[in-house]
């Protein structure tokens, strides 16, 4: 058996072979190996550094007495830092596993995205989580940023959790029971300390003495860097993070001092980074300058091998892991750029089509042409009569333009433009060779790739989601000349991350996805799903289950494009882990494992699960490593759920003023309290309105459930699974003894989670959904934090449509509009809410709104007449449903024409009014008096409240005739000036109450309009 110490002994023996020099752990506290000098310090400047060492990693929060199997306030790290990046990190790596005797063929090792950051010192970077069997044994970095400094060149971290690849490798179900020598435990070597110290950091450290540490350690950290010395100094940094990690885990952090700590240790830090550059450069850099990559060569193109016809182009990207969603996104956006950039050259070719999978983009066209088709452009010259003299003899003028354009004075034509002679040449553009043209397209694709988030490695130029590591461009059986930075395209690709990679040789594009599919890679993800969906429902059968698609349907599609070739695996779990509520069991299952939850009929939670594996695994070694995995997770969970139980509600809540929201805007429970206020503010409004009013007991419970409004955030559970926030508010409140309609009112506060989502069922709920989204958009957009581009930190998209669908579902909410909510909101933020931003937040959640409805299929002049509603969701639904039927009408489409023709000769700056002593025609008076008649039958149908679109129909029943009547019988703009702006006013009065109703302009002409006789008297006359 591999001894936890032989195990850091192989690692050390194995990286020291590959050049890497061996130091010791740091003397401080530190909570990850990244954080030792060694790594921390040494990423920064231009010399090379590779660098192993064993790190004990120290988390106060990880504190569980020594009670969970995997989770320790004191873990072991194995910490490999390699700069520059060596073009071949995750083959070594593998290489690495495999000298611990993981059989990296037969075991699932699988690199799932980690975006990781560290605010604290600054730092950030991407790459990978490291599965084994389900099981996270190693965070795979390409460092980014250190002390806030973009780092040149890129150095990639490898950080190894040694007991947790001890567990797999010992089959230890807990990390005491691991081998760590012969005849001794794990347990027995950290046990008493795991226990003693998980007191310390939970129960006993002293709050004042650790915060008298924070700051004396603070003040000499300033000290040191005062003093230049960056080593020490960084020191006492970590020492100041140990601290307010020891007063974290005593949950003696308030909002202030959090924000506070932060930002005086993330300024130490990068000012530490930017003195220990310095002091490199000082020294002179000794260790030199690290080395750069060459550039590529493209490879010369092989004129036997370019096909003499139509022929099939081959291009693949391939890259290291990519995130699930980029998977998508990039196939989408190299279809487009290949079609675009294809669509600018003459070269014709048929159907464009583009697939992917985690480690390759492959796009394959078809029926390219060999060359593109020549071409003849008119060059124009100067005009004729400047281009011969009175002898008909060429002037210096034309014999100039044709020498510029490398002709002869014989060849020039005479061409007319816009009415005057010119002289011209025509000259042949020859079409290039498809090869050359492609070199070109290819390559403008590859450099232009870009991702939701970017990254650099070992090459100078490209920057993308992950490493792109090799690519394949071929026309028929030639290679297309592509080169970019360090990257040349050739006809070699690789195959499956379980087979090793290997080399695989393309001969030609026609029947790649089978070739493909023969090394264990499915290109299609169709393909992918089809194959997971199918073994799935097979091995869930076997249990007398099934997969639930609808609620698997995310978890599928992510799994889809984690994978090359899935292989589908059941496992199954304690059935007493079924007691937890079963939202906390498939939140594990998805959001830490990608698992597929398996039901019975009746949607009840079965003690199994199906993953999916990355290709010809081994199964029962895969099996369990997930089954011990997902232990560990649910033990975890209920620890975490048996020590919220212990806490009343009140306390989570009070709780809630540690955490910090925004600094401005101050700690959650400063937040929740204004969702709470801003919830019976609206709840008093809807009681100035007899239908609308809440009955006394709606109020008693929105009334409590706002003062235990996001209590569960200061949970353990919800601060480990964020996405359960309301469920877990839902469950603690009834085994609290709150009244169910207060467990739900809590749960609903938090819906919907998503566009399309579950909304609140009730009217507390809705109204505290209402106050937390609104809370959020206003406190927001007062600090200038409005979404851009696709970066939307808070949320508040989702936010706005939050809104928006809430108040489109509930027929109480009709009248309540969106400015004025928001006006209420911005009342109770402690900042100042400049009318600007409230203008700018009301036209976000309005378009939202109409991007919502376009999204699900509204037609897009439907949206364009809702568009005065857009700021009253319920209205404008009710309107919807109205509108839909009558455009299909005659009479709708006439009264529709009318208001169309009152609206275009009106313009915008007149003041509606009817002045009848000003108006002398019958007609005038006729339409007077039906514009009377509809403000007299809307007035009575709508008792104050807000004209539908029923209301206006049916009190709008004269005037039609009554319009045409008008402009077949009177000059609008008569030459009297009292009687023209007379009828203006009258015709403006129309325009106004119609303009409450709907956007009619944006109708358009409704097909069913019939044909209007005569023009209108005044329109073009008058216009």
């Amino acid at each position: 058996m591999l001894t936890m110490q032989d195990a850091l002994l192989t690692l050390t023996r194995y990286w020291t072979e590959r050049g890497c020099m061996i130091v010791q752990p740091f003397n401080t506290e530190v909570g990850a190996g990244t954080h030792n000098p060694a790594t921390i310090l040494r990423v920064l400047g231009g010399e090379p550094w590779r660098v192993a060492y064993v790190e004990p990693s120290v988390r106060p929060d990880d504190s569980r007495y020594g009670e969970n199997p995997n989770r320790l306030q004191t873990h072991t790290q194995f910490q490999v830092v390699l700069k520059p990046d060596p073009g071949n990190p995750q083959e070594l790596y593998l290489g690495s596993l495999q000298a611990l005797g993981i059989d990296t063929a037969a075991h699932d090792v699988r690199f799932v995205e980690d975006n990781w950051a560290s605010p604290a010192l600054g730092a950030w970077g991407l790459g990978w989580e490291v599965w084994l069997d389900g099981q996270e044994i190693t965070q795979f970095t390409y460092f980014q940023q250190a002390g806030g400094q973009s780092l040149d060149p890129v150095s990639v971290e490898i950080t190894y959790g040694i007991e947790r690849i001890l567990m797999v490798l010992q089959e230890a179900r807990h990390f005491t029971e691991i081998t760590y020598a012969p005849g001794v435990s794990y347990g027995e070597v950290v046990g008493q300390a795991e226990y003693e110290m998980s007191r310390y950091y939970l129960d006993e450290a002293d709050i004042d003495t650790v915060r008298r540490m924070y700051a004396d350690f603070a003040a000499e950290a300033r000290r040191l860097i005062d003093a230049r010395l960056p080593v020490p100094a960084h020191i006492y940094v970590l020492k100041c993070s140990h601290a307010f990690n020891i007063l974290d885990s005593r949950g003696a952090v308030s909002t202030t001092e959090r924000a506070t700590s932060f930002a005086q240790m993330r300024g130490m830090s990068r000012e530490v980074a930017q003195l220990w550059r310095d002091r490199r450069d000082e020294l002179g850099n000794p260790l030199g300058e690290a080395p750069r990559p060459a550039p590529a060569i493209a490879r010369p193109v092989d004129q036997a091998a370019v096909p003499a016809g139509p022929a099939t182009l081959l291009f693949e990207i391939g890259t290291e892991e990519l995130p699930a969603a980029e998977v998508t996104r990039q196939t989408a956006a190299v279809r487009a750029a290949l079609t675009e950039r294809l669509a600018a050259t003459r070269l014709t070719h048929g159907a464009v089509r583009v697939q992917g999978t985690p480690r390759r983009i492959v796009a394959i066209v078809d029926d390219v042409a060999p060359r593109e088709p020549d071409v003849e452009r008119v060059v124009r010259g100067p005009r004729r009569s400047a281009a011969y003299d009175a002898q008909g003899a060429p002037t210096k003028a034309a014999t100039g333009f044709v020498r510029g354009q490398g002709g002869d004075v014989a060849e020039l034509t005479v061409v007319e433009h816009r009415g005057v002679e010119h002289v011209a040449l025509v000259r042949t553009d020859t079409g290039r060779p498809a090869t050359e043209v492609l070199a070109e397209v290819l390559g403008a694709v590859l450099s232009g790739l870009r991702a939701e988030r970017n990254m650099r490695w070992n090459d100078p130029e490209l920057s993308f989601s992950r490493p792109v590591r090799w690519v394949v461009a071929l026309l028929g059986g030639a290679v297309v000349p592509v080169a970019v930075s360090t990257l040349a395209a050739g006809s070699t690709s690789r195959g499956h991350r379980r087979a090793g990679s290997p080399p695989i040789e393309v001969t030609g594009a026609v029947g790649y996805p089978e070739l493909l599919a023969g090394h264990s890679v499915l290109l299609d993800p169709a393909a992918r799903r089809e194959l997971i969906v199918d073994e799935a429902a097979k091995l869930a059968a076997e249990h007398a289950g099934v997969i639930d698609l609808d609620a698997e349907a995310d978890i599928l599609d992510e799994v889809t494009n984690l994978v090359e070739f899935p292989r589908p695996v059941l496992g199954s779990f304690d059935p007493r882990y079924l007691e937890l509520p079963s939202e906390v069991l498939t939140t594990v299952m998805h959001k830490h494992q990608r698992y597929l939850a398996v039901r019975d009929a009746a949607g009840a939670l079965l003690p199994c699960f199906v993953t999916v594996a990355d290709g010809a695994v081994d199964v029962p070694l895969v099996r369990a490593g997930n089954e011990a995995v997902v232990r560990a997770r649910f033990e975890d969970a209920a620890f975490f759920f048996g020590a919220d139980l212990k806490v009343g509600l009140e306390t989570f809540r009070a709780g809630l003023a540690k955490l910090t929201f925004e600094q401005r805007l101050g700690s959650v429970a400063d937040r929740a309290d204004r969702i709470a206020r801003l919830a019976g503010l609206l709840a008093d409004r809807l009681d100035s309105s007899a239908d609308a009013a809440l009955s006394a007991e709606q109020r008693r419970t929105l009334d409590r459930a706002g003062e235990l409004a996001k209590f569960d955030l200061a949970t353990q559970m919800v601060i480990e699974l964020s996405g359960l926030a309301g469920t877990m508010a839902r469950e603690y409140a009834r085994r609290a003894g709150e009244p169910e309609a207060v467990a739900v009112a809590l749960y609903e506060t938090e819906l919907p989670r998503r566009a399309g989502g579950t909304l609140p069922a009730t009217v507390p709920g809705a109204l505290l959904a209402l106050a937390d989204r609104l809370d959020l958009l206003a406190g927001l957009f007062a600090l200038d934090a409005a979404p851009t581009g696709s970066s939307d930190p808070f949320g508040l998209r989702r936010a706005a449509l939050g809104v928006t669908a809430i108040l489109a579902e509930r027929p109480e909410l009709a009248g309540v509009t969106v400015a004025d909510m928001l006006a209420e909101a911005a009342k109770l933020v402690p900042v100042p809410v400049p009318e600007a931003a409230l203008e700018q937040a009301d036209a976000f959640v309005r378009g939202r709104f109409a991007q919502y409805l376009l999204d699900t299929g509204v037609d897009h002049r439907l949206v364009g007449a809702l568009r005065p509603l857009t700021g009253r969701p319920g209205q404008a639904m009710v309107t919807l449903k109205a509108l839909r039927p009558l455009v299909e009408t005659a009479s709708f489409a006439r009264l529709a024409a009318a208001l169309g023709r009152v609206r275009r000769i009106v313009p915008a700056d007149v003041t509606p009014g009817i002045e009848i002593s000003a108006l002398v025609d019958p007609a005038d008076h006729r339409l007077a008096q039906a514009v009377t008649e509809l403000s007299r039958q809307l007035a009575a149908r709508t008792a104050g409240r807000v004209p539908g679109l029923d209301d206006f129909v049916a009190a709008a029943g004269q005037l039609p005739d009554a319009v045409e009547g008008f402009f077949e019988a009177v000059l609008v703009m008569a030459d009297d000036p009292a009687l023209r702006a007379a009828r203006l006013g009258l015709l403006a009065e129309i325009r106004e109450v119609a303009a409450e109703v709907l956007d009619w302009d944006a109708l358009g002409p409704l097909p069913v309009a019939p044909t209007d006789t005569g023009a209108d008297s005044g329109t073009a006359t008058d216009a």
